[in-house]
Protein backbone atom coordinates (compact mmCIF):
# COMPACT_ATOMS: atom_id res chain seq x y z
CA UNK A 1 0.00 0.00 0.00
CA UNK A 2 1.19 3.55 -0.59
CA UNK A 3 0.40 7.05 0.54
CA UNK A 4 0.80 8.47 -2.96
CA UNK A 5 -2.91 9.01 -3.42
CA UNK A 6 -2.95 11.15 -0.28
CA UNK A 7 0.04 13.30 -1.22
CA UNK A 8 -1.18 14.87 -4.44
CA UNK A 9 -0.82 18.45 -3.23
CA UNK A 10 2.28 17.89 -1.11
CA UNK A 11 4.24 19.39 -4.01
CA UNK A 12 7.60 18.32 -2.72
CA UNK A 13 10.96 18.63 -4.43
CA UNK A 14 13.72 17.16 -2.30
CA UNK A 15 17.25 17.93 -3.35
CA UNK A 16 18.70 14.53 -2.45
CA UNK A 17 17.45 12.45 0.46
CA UNK A 18 19.86 11.09 3.06
CA UNK A 19 17.84 10.14 6.10
CA UNK A 20 20.43 9.53 8.77
CA UNK A 21 23.01 9.31 6.00
CA UNK A 22 21.98 5.75 5.17
CA UNK A 23 19.33 5.67 2.49
CA UNK A 24 20.83 7.73 -0.29
CA UNK A 25 24.45 7.89 0.84
CA UNK A 26 25.70 7.47 -2.72
CA UNK A 27 24.22 10.81 -3.76
CA UNK A 28 24.34 12.78 -0.52
CA UNK A 29 27.21 14.96 0.62
CA UNK A 30 28.01 15.59 4.26
CA UNK A 31 28.26 19.24 5.18
CA UNK A 32 31.15 20.78 7.14
CA UNK A 33 29.01 20.90 10.29
CA UNK A 34 28.94 17.09 10.57
CA UNK A 35 25.15 17.12 10.37
CA UNK A 36 23.36 15.51 7.48
CA UNK A 37 22.91 18.19 4.83
CA UNK A 38 21.01 17.28 1.72
CA UNK A 39 22.71 19.18 -1.07
CA UNK A 40 21.97 19.79 -4.72
CA UNK A 41 24.61 17.72 -6.43
CA UNK A 42 27.80 19.78 -6.29
CA UNK A 43 25.94 22.89 -5.19
CA UNK A 44 26.91 25.24 -2.36
CA UNK A 45 27.12 23.87 1.15
CA UNK A 46 25.89 25.80 4.17
CA UNK A 47 28.11 26.13 7.21
CA UNK A 48 25.77 25.80 10.17
CA UNK A 49 25.79 24.98 13.85
CA UNK A 50 27.95 22.06 14.93
CA UNK A 51 25.58 19.22 15.85
CA UNK A 52 28.21 17.49 17.95
CA UNK A 53 28.64 20.63 20.03
CA UNK A 54 24.90 20.94 20.55
CA UNK A 55 24.58 17.37 21.73
CA UNK A 56 26.90 18.18 24.60
CA UNK A 57 24.90 21.17 25.79
CA UNK A 58 22.33 19.70 28.13
CA UNK A 59 18.60 19.52 27.41
CA UNK A 60 18.04 17.61 24.13
CA UNK A 61 14.70 19.41 23.63
CA UNK A 62 16.43 22.79 23.61
CA UNK A 63 19.09 21.37 21.31
CA UNK A 64 16.47 20.58 18.66
CA UNK A 65 15.07 24.09 18.94
CA UNK A 66 18.56 25.52 18.48
CA UNK A 67 19.19 23.31 15.47
CA UNK A 68 15.97 24.48 13.82
CA UNK A 69 16.74 28.13 14.50
CA UNK A 70 20.27 27.89 13.13
CA UNK A 71 19.19 25.98 10.04
CA UNK A 72 16.62 28.63 9.17
CA UNK A 73 19.12 31.44 9.80
CA UNK A 74 21.77 29.83 7.62
CA UNK A 75 19.94 27.83 4.97
CA UNK A 76 16.46 29.25 4.33
CA UNK A 77 16.22 30.58 0.79
CA UNK A 78 15.57 34.15 1.84
CA UNK A 79 16.24 36.35 4.92
CA UNK A 80 13.94 35.73 7.88
CA UNK A 81 12.57 38.05 10.58
CA UNK A 82 12.97 36.28 13.93
CA UNK A 83 9.63 37.66 15.11
CA UNK A 84 7.89 35.31 12.68
CA UNK A 85 9.38 32.26 14.37
CA UNK A 86 8.76 33.62 17.87
CA UNK A 87 5.10 34.34 17.17
CA UNK A 88 4.71 31.04 15.33
CA UNK A 89 5.98 29.11 18.34
CA UNK A 90 3.70 31.00 20.72
CA UNK A 91 0.61 30.44 18.57
CA UNK A 92 1.30 26.74 18.09
CA UNK A 93 1.81 26.07 21.80
CA UNK A 94 -1.29 28.10 22.68
CA UNK A 95 -3.40 26.22 20.15
CA UNK A 96 -2.12 22.87 21.41
CA UNK A 97 -2.96 23.71 25.03
CA UNK A 98 -6.44 24.88 24.06
CA UNK A 99 -6.95 21.58 22.25
CA UNK A 100 -6.02 19.90 25.54
CA UNK A 101 -8.89 21.85 27.19
CA UNK A 102 -6.70 24.43 28.94
CA UNK A 103 -9.06 27.42 29.29
CA UNK A 104 -6.48 30.20 29.47
CA UNK A 105 -3.07 28.91 28.32
CA UNK A 106 -0.15 30.74 29.92
CA UNK A 107 2.34 30.99 27.07
CA UNK A 108 4.95 33.76 27.45
CA UNK A 109 4.62 36.54 24.86
CA UNK A 110 7.82 38.24 23.75
CA UNK A 111 9.12 40.41 20.92
CA UNK A 112 12.22 39.75 18.88
CA UNK A 113 15.25 41.90 19.71
CA UNK A 114 17.11 41.62 16.44
CA UNK A 115 19.99 39.92 18.23
CA UNK A 116 20.28 36.25 17.24
CA UNK A 117 21.52 35.03 20.62
CA UNK A 118 18.73 36.81 22.50
CA UNK A 119 16.05 35.77 20.03
CA UNK A 120 17.08 32.12 20.31
CA UNK A 121 16.93 32.48 24.10
CA UNK A 122 13.35 33.77 23.80
CA UNK A 123 12.34 30.70 21.82
CA UNK A 124 13.97 28.43 24.38
CA UNK A 125 12.42 30.20 27.39
CA UNK A 126 8.95 29.96 25.87
CA UNK A 127 9.29 26.22 25.32
CA UNK A 128 10.77 25.59 28.76
CA UNK A 129 8.02 27.61 30.47
CA UNK A 130 5.27 25.59 28.79
CA UNK A 131 7.02 22.26 29.40
CA UNK A 132 7.34 23.10 33.10
CA UNK A 133 3.89 24.61 33.72
CA UNK A 134 1.97 21.91 31.84
CA UNK A 135 4.21 18.92 32.50
CA UNK A 136 1.22 16.79 33.50
CA UNK A 137 -0.53 17.22 30.13
CA UNK A 138 2.13 15.96 27.71
CA UNK A 139 5.77 14.84 27.60
CA UNK A 140 8.50 17.32 26.82
CA UNK A 141 9.05 15.82 23.38
CA UNK A 142 5.47 16.61 22.35
CA UNK A 143 5.84 20.27 23.29
CA UNK A 144 9.14 20.42 21.42
CA UNK A 145 7.57 19.03 18.26
CA UNK A 146 4.67 21.49 18.54
CA UNK A 147 7.14 24.35 19.02
CA UNK A 148 9.18 23.27 15.98
CA UNK A 149 6.09 23.07 13.78
CA UNK A 150 5.01 26.50 15.03
CA UNK A 151 8.42 28.12 14.56
CA UNK A 152 8.77 26.96 11.00
CA UNK A 153 5.08 27.49 10.27
CA UNK A 154 5.52 31.12 11.29
CA UNK A 155 7.56 31.68 8.14
CA UNK A 156 4.41 31.31 6.06
CA UNK A 157 6.07 28.71 3.85
CA UNK A 158 3.96 25.52 3.65
CA UNK A 159 7.00 23.52 2.52
CA UNK A 160 9.19 24.36 5.52
CA UNK A 161 8.28 22.30 8.56
CA UNK A 162 9.29 19.70 11.10
CA UNK A 163 8.74 16.06 10.11
CA UNK A 164 8.27 13.47 12.83
CA UNK A 165 10.22 10.19 12.69
CA UNK A 166 7.10 8.45 11.33
CA UNK A 167 6.63 11.09 8.62
CA UNK A 168 10.27 10.74 7.61
CA UNK A 169 9.87 6.98 7.28
CA UNK A 170 6.79 7.48 5.09
CA UNK A 171 8.58 10.00 2.87
CA UNK A 172 11.62 7.75 2.61
CA UNK A 173 9.40 4.83 1.67
CA UNK A 174 7.54 6.85 -0.95
CA UNK A 175 10.71 8.08 -2.63
CA UNK A 176 12.32 4.64 -2.62
CA UNK A 177 9.23 3.07 -4.14
CA UNK A 178 8.08 0.99 -1.21
CA UNK A 179 9.86 -2.16 -0.01
CA UNK A 180 7.79 -2.86 3.09
CA UNK A 181 5.57 -5.60 4.53
CA UNK A 182 2.14 -5.33 2.96
CA UNK A 183 -0.18 -6.69 0.29
CA UNK A 184 0.40 -4.32 -2.64
CA UNK A 185 -2.57 -2.00 -3.07
CA UNK A 186 -3.32 1.66 -3.47
CA UNK A 187 -6.15 2.92 -1.27
CA UNK A 188 -8.24 6.06 -1.57
CA UNK A 189 -11.25 7.36 0.34
CA UNK A 190 -14.42 7.97 -1.66
CA UNK A 191 -15.30 11.58 -0.84
CA UNK A 192 -19.04 10.96 -1.20
CA UNK A 193 -19.46 7.76 0.79
CA UNK A 194 -16.36 7.71 2.99
CA UNK A 195 -15.63 4.17 1.80
CA UNK A 196 -12.06 2.90 1.42
CA UNK A 197 -11.62 1.90 -2.22
CA UNK A 198 -8.75 -0.36 -3.27
CA UNK A 199 -6.69 -0.62 -6.43
CA UNK A 200 -4.34 -3.66 -6.44
CA UNK A 201 -0.85 -3.39 -7.93
CA UNK A 202 0.18 -5.90 -10.58
CA UNK A 203 2.45 -8.70 -9.44
CA UNK A 204 1.75 -8.29 -5.73
CA UNK A 205 -0.13 -10.51 -3.19
CA UNK A 206 -3.45 -8.62 -3.26
CA UNK A 207 -4.12 -9.13 -6.94
CA UNK A 208 -2.98 -12.76 -6.72
CA UNK A 209 -5.45 -13.30 -3.87
CA UNK A 210 -8.34 -12.08 -6.02
CA UNK A 211 -8.75 -8.47 -4.93
CA UNK A 212 -10.22 -6.42 -7.78
CA UNK A 213 -9.89 -2.74 -8.70
CA UNK A 214 -12.75 -0.79 -7.15
CA UNK A 215 -13.37 -3.22 -4.29
CA UNK A 216 -14.42 -1.49 -1.07
CA UNK A 217 -12.61 -2.53 2.11
CA UNK A 218 -15.36 -2.94 4.70
CA UNK A 219 -13.15 -4.36 7.46
CA UNK A 220 -9.57 -5.38 8.20
CA UNK A 221 -9.21 -8.44 10.47
CA UNK A 222 -12.83 -7.88 11.49
CA UNK A 223 -12.32 -4.20 12.38
CA UNK A 224 -14.68 -1.90 10.46
CA UNK A 225 -13.00 0.74 8.30
CA UNK A 226 -15.99 3.08 8.56
CA UNK A 227 -14.91 6.53 9.80
CA UNK A 228 -11.27 5.42 9.93
CA UNK A 229 -8.55 7.53 8.31
CA UNK A 230 -6.46 6.19 5.44
CA UNK A 231 -3.45 6.14 7.76
CA UNK A 232 -5.30 3.95 10.27
CA UNK A 233 -6.43 1.47 7.60
CA UNK A 234 -2.93 1.43 6.15
CA UNK A 235 -1.43 0.52 9.53
CA UNK A 236 -3.91 -2.31 9.98
CA UNK A 237 -3.21 -3.83 6.56
CA UNK A 238 0.54 -3.74 6.99
CA UNK A 239 2.34 -6.21 9.23
CA UNK A 240 5.20 -8.68 9.53
CA UNK A 241 6.34 -10.45 6.39
CA UNK A 242 4.62 -13.83 6.03
CA UNK A 243 1.70 -12.96 8.31
CA UNK A 244 -1.89 -13.09 7.05
CA UNK A 245 -4.41 -10.24 6.95
CA UNK A 246 -8.13 -10.78 6.43
CA UNK A 247 -10.02 -8.22 4.32
CA UNK A 248 -13.79 -8.01 4.15
CA UNK A 249 -14.66 -6.60 0.71
CA UNK A 250 -17.68 -5.47 -1.23
CA UNK A 251 -17.45 -5.82 -4.98
CA UNK A 252 -18.48 -3.00 -7.26
CA UNK A 253 -22.24 -3.19 -7.86
CA UNK A 254 -22.83 -5.84 -5.19
CA UNK A 255 -23.98 -5.61 -1.59
CA UNK A 256 -22.62 -9.05 -0.68
CA UNK A 257 -19.47 -9.15 1.46
CA UNK A 258 -16.49 -11.31 0.52
CA UNK A 259 -13.64 -12.23 2.87
CA UNK A 260 -10.17 -12.50 1.31
CA UNK A 261 -7.09 -13.64 3.21
CA UNK A 262 -3.79 -12.26 1.95
CA UNK A 263 -0.28 -13.21 3.03
CA UNK A 264 1.88 -10.15 3.55
CA UNK A 265 5.11 -9.91 1.57
CA UNK A 266 7.81 -7.36 0.83
CA UNK A 267 6.18 -4.87 -1.51
CA UNK A 268 7.88 -2.72 -4.10
CA UNK A 269 5.54 -0.06 -5.42
CA UNK A 270 6.53 1.01 -8.94
CA UNK A 271 6.22 4.68 -9.75
CA UNK A 272 5.25 3.95 -13.36
CA UNK A 273 2.24 2.36 -14.98
CA UNK A 274 2.74 1.84 -18.70
CA UNK A 275 0.95 0.24 -21.61
CA UNK A 276 0.89 0.26 -25.40
CA UNK A 277 -2.59 0.90 -26.72
CA UNK A 278 -3.62 1.62 -30.32
CA UNK A 279 0.00 2.20 -31.28
CA UNK A 280 0.68 4.78 -28.52
CA UNK A 281 2.91 4.32 -25.48
CA UNK A 282 1.08 5.63 -22.40
CA UNK A 283 3.18 6.15 -19.26
CA UNK A 284 1.62 7.36 -16.03
CA UNK A 285 4.20 8.57 -13.49
CA UNK A 286 3.07 8.59 -9.85
CA UNK A 287 6.05 10.46 -8.37
CA UNK A 288 9.75 11.23 -8.85
CA UNK A 289 11.48 8.60 -6.73
CA UNK A 290 14.86 6.91 -6.85
CA UNK A 291 13.78 4.32 -9.45
CA UNK A 292 11.45 6.55 -11.48
CA UNK A 293 13.90 7.55 -14.22
CA UNK A 294 14.85 3.92 -14.86
CA UNK A 295 11.17 2.91 -14.96
CA UNK A 296 10.21 5.72 -17.36
CA UNK A 297 13.17 4.93 -19.61
CA UNK A 298 12.29 1.24 -19.70
CA UNK A 299 8.67 2.04 -20.57
CA UNK A 300 9.61 4.34 -23.43
CA UNK A 301 12.16 1.88 -24.80
CA UNK A 302 9.45 -0.78 -24.74
CA UNK A 303 7.35 1.56 -26.84
CA UNK A 304 10.17 1.82 -29.38
CA UNK A 305 10.30 -1.98 -29.60
CA UNK A 306 6.60 -1.94 -30.47
CA UNK A 307 7.17 0.79 -33.11
CA UNK A 308 4.59 3.08 -31.50
CA UNK A 309 3.48 6.22 -33.28
CA UNK A 310 3.92 8.46 -30.22
CA UNK A 311 4.40 8.76 -26.49
CA UNK A 312 2.30 10.17 -23.64
CA UNK A 313 3.79 10.95 -20.22
CA UNK A 314 1.00 11.53 -17.72
CA UNK A 315 2.08 13.87 -14.88
CA UNK A 316 -1.41 14.68 -13.62
CA UNK A 317 -1.76 14.61 -9.84
CA UNK A 318 2.00 14.07 -9.56
CA UNK A 319 3.18 16.10 -6.57
CA UNK A 320 6.90 15.74 -7.27
CA UNK A 321 9.78 14.04 -5.48
CA UNK A 322 13.53 14.07 -5.99
CA UNK A 323 15.27 16.82 -7.95
CA UNK A 324 17.74 14.30 -9.39
CA UNK A 325 14.85 12.23 -10.73
CA UNK A 326 13.34 15.29 -12.43
CA UNK A 327 16.66 16.04 -14.14
CA UNK A 328 17.16 12.42 -15.22
CA UNK A 329 13.64 12.05 -16.60
CA UNK A 330 13.85 15.38 -18.45
CA UNK A 331 17.15 14.19 -19.92
CA UNK A 332 15.30 11.37 -21.67
CA UNK A 333 13.68 13.98 -23.92
CA UNK A 334 16.34 16.72 -24.02
CA UNK A 335 19.69 15.84 -25.55
CA UNK A 336 21.77 18.68 -24.13
CA UNK A 337 21.54 21.98 -22.32
CA UNK A 338 20.20 23.23 -19.00
CA UNK A 339 17.30 21.32 -17.43
CA UNK A 340 16.83 23.52 -14.37
CA UNK A 341 18.73 26.11 -12.34
CA UNK A 342 18.41 26.45 -8.56
CA UNK A 343 19.20 29.73 -6.80
CA UNK A 344 19.94 30.03 -3.07
CA UNK A 345 19.50 33.03 -0.72
CA UNK A 346 22.93 34.43 -1.67
CA UNK A 347 22.04 34.32 -5.36
CA UNK A 348 24.35 31.39 -6.09
CA UNK A 349 23.10 29.48 -9.11
CA UNK A 350 23.45 25.72 -9.51
CA UNK A 351 22.80 24.67 -13.11
CA UNK A 352 21.64 21.11 -13.70
CA UNK A 353 22.25 19.97 -17.27
CA UNK A 354 20.97 17.13 -19.42
CA UNK A 355 22.77 13.86 -18.69
CA UNK A 356 23.23 12.85 -22.32
CA UNK A 357 20.84 9.92 -22.12
CA UNK A 358 18.13 11.17 -24.50
CA UNK A 359 16.08 8.76 -26.57
CA UNK A 360 13.87 9.57 -29.54
CA UNK A 361 10.35 10.04 -28.15
CA UNK A 362 8.70 12.12 -30.85
CA UNK A 363 5.91 12.95 -30.99
CA UNK A 364 5.66 13.44 -27.22
CA UNK A 365 2.74 14.75 -25.15
CA UNK A 366 2.83 15.55 -21.44
CA UNK A 367 -0.46 15.58 -19.53
CA UNK A 368 -0.64 18.13 -16.69
CA UNK A 369 -3.24 19.55 -14.32
CA UNK A 370 -3.56 21.73 -11.22
CA UNK A 371 -1.88 19.06 -9.08
CA UNK A 372 1.12 18.67 -11.37
CA UNK A 373 3.72 20.17 -9.07
CA UNK A 374 7.34 20.69 -8.20
CA UNK A 375 9.55 18.01 -9.80
CA UNK A 376 6.75 17.44 -12.33
CA UNK A 377 6.89 21.13 -13.21
CA UNK A 378 10.65 20.96 -13.70
CA UNK A 379 10.15 18.31 -16.37
CA UNK A 380 7.11 20.03 -17.89
CA UNK A 381 8.89 23.38 -17.97
CA UNK A 382 12.01 21.95 -19.62
CA UNK A 383 10.00 20.05 -22.24
CA UNK A 384 8.00 23.19 -23.05
CA UNK A 385 11.02 25.50 -23.15
CA UNK A 386 12.88 23.25 -25.59
CA UNK A 387 9.75 22.50 -27.64
CA UNK A 388 10.40 18.76 -27.59
CA UNK A 389 6.83 17.93 -26.60
CA UNK A 390 3.30 19.31 -26.27
CA UNK A 391 1.77 20.05 -22.86
CA UNK A 392 -1.95 19.24 -22.64
CA UNK A 393 -4.35 19.85 -19.76
CA UNK A 394 -4.64 22.68 -17.24
CA UNK A 395 -2.28 25.15 -15.58
CA UNK A 396 0.04 23.42 -13.13
CA UNK A 397 0.28 23.91 -9.36
CA UNK A 398 3.08 26.51 -9.32
CA UNK A 399 5.75 25.36 -6.87
CA UNK A 400 9.16 26.69 -7.81
CA UNK A 401 11.14 26.04 -4.64
CA UNK A 402 13.37 23.20 -3.46
CA UNK A 403 13.61 21.69 0.03
CA UNK A 404 16.52 20.12 1.88
CA UNK A 405 16.16 17.64 4.73
CA UNK A 406 18.20 17.90 7.94
CA UNK A 407 18.07 15.03 10.39
CA UNK A 408 17.53 15.67 14.09
CA UNK A 409 18.55 13.75 17.21
CA UNK A 410 14.99 12.40 17.63
CA UNK A 411 15.24 10.83 14.12
CA UNK A 412 12.78 13.39 12.82
CA UNK A 413 13.91 16.05 10.38
CA UNK A 414 13.64 19.66 9.37
CA UNK A 415 12.35 20.16 5.84
CA UNK A 416 13.50 23.63 4.84
CA UNK A 417 13.14 25.52 1.58
CA UNK A 418 16.74 26.24 0.61
CA UNK A 419 16.47 27.40 -3.00
CA UNK A 420 14.12 28.47 -5.76
CA UNK A 421 14.36 27.18 -9.29
CA UNK A 422 13.83 28.51 -12.81
CA UNK A 423 13.24 26.73 -16.12
CA UNK A 424 15.86 26.61 -18.90
CA UNK A 425 14.52 29.91 -20.27
CA UNK A 426 14.68 31.50 -16.82
CA UNK A 427 10.97 31.29 -16.01
CA UNK A 428 10.13 31.50 -12.31
CA UNK A 429 6.91 29.47 -12.01
CA UNK A 430 6.42 29.79 -8.23
CA UNK A 431 2.78 30.68 -7.49
CA UNK A 432 2.31 31.07 -11.26
CA UNK A 433 2.33 27.55 -12.64
CA UNK A 434 2.87 26.50 -16.24
CA UNK A 435 0.16 27.08 -18.81
CA UNK A 436 -0.04 24.08 -21.18
CA UNK A 437 0.18 24.47 -24.95
CA UNK A 438 -3.28 22.95 -25.35
CA UNK A 439 -5.81 23.68 -22.59
CA UNK A 440 -8.37 20.96 -21.88
CA UNK A 441 -10.35 21.23 -18.66
CA UNK A 442 -11.95 18.39 -16.75
CA UNK A 443 -12.70 17.34 -13.18
CA UNK A 444 -9.69 16.40 -11.06
CA UNK A 445 -10.96 12.94 -10.33
CA UNK A 446 -8.71 9.87 -10.12
CA UNK A 447 -11.33 7.40 -11.42
CA UNK A 448 -11.64 9.39 -14.66
CA UNK A 449 -7.97 9.08 -15.55
CA UNK A 450 -7.32 6.64 -18.41
CA UNK A 451 -11.00 5.98 -19.08
CA UNK A 452 -13.23 6.90 -22.04
CA UNK A 453 -14.33 9.95 -19.99
CA UNK A 454 -10.74 11.28 -19.87
CA UNK A 455 -10.95 14.24 -22.25
CA UNK A 456 -7.35 15.28 -21.66
CA UNK A 457 -6.00 11.87 -22.60
CA UNK A 458 -8.24 11.81 -25.68
CA UNK A 459 -6.85 15.19 -26.75
CA UNK A 460 -3.28 13.89 -26.30
CA UNK A 461 -4.00 10.88 -28.49
CA UNK A 462 -5.48 13.08 -31.21
CA UNK A 463 -2.36 15.27 -31.21
CA UNK A 464 -0.14 12.23 -31.65
CA UNK A 465 -2.36 10.86 -34.41
CA UNK A 466 -2.24 14.16 -36.27
CA UNK A 467 1.56 14.47 -35.94
CA UNK A 468 2.20 10.88 -36.96
CA UNK A 469 0.31 11.40 -40.21
CA UNK A 470 2.03 14.69 -41.12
Amino acid sequence: MTARTRLLSAALVVAVAAFGGAVYAERATASPDSGQRIVLGSGPQIVGLDVATLLGRGDPQRQMLELAYERVEHAYYKPVADQLMIVGEQKALTAYLKAKKVADPQVPKSMATGDRTRDLAILERTLTAVQTRYADLAPKTTYTQVALVGMLGGLGDPYTTYLSPQEIRSLDEQLRGGNFGGIGVYIVKDQKTGSIVVDPIEGNPAIKAGIHPGDVIVAVDGNSTMSQSLDAVEREIRGPLGSVVSLTLKRHGSDAATVVRVTRAEIHVPSVRAKVENGIEYVRLQDFGTTSAEEVRAAFLDGKKHNVSGYILDLRNNGGGLLDAAVDISSLFIAQGTIVSTIDRAGNRDVRSASGSAIDTKPLVLLVNRYTASASEITAGAVQDYGVGTLVGEKTFGKGVVQSLYTLPDKGALKITTARYVTPKGRDIHHKGIVPDVIVTQRVDLPIIDTPADKQLSAAKKIIESKSTD
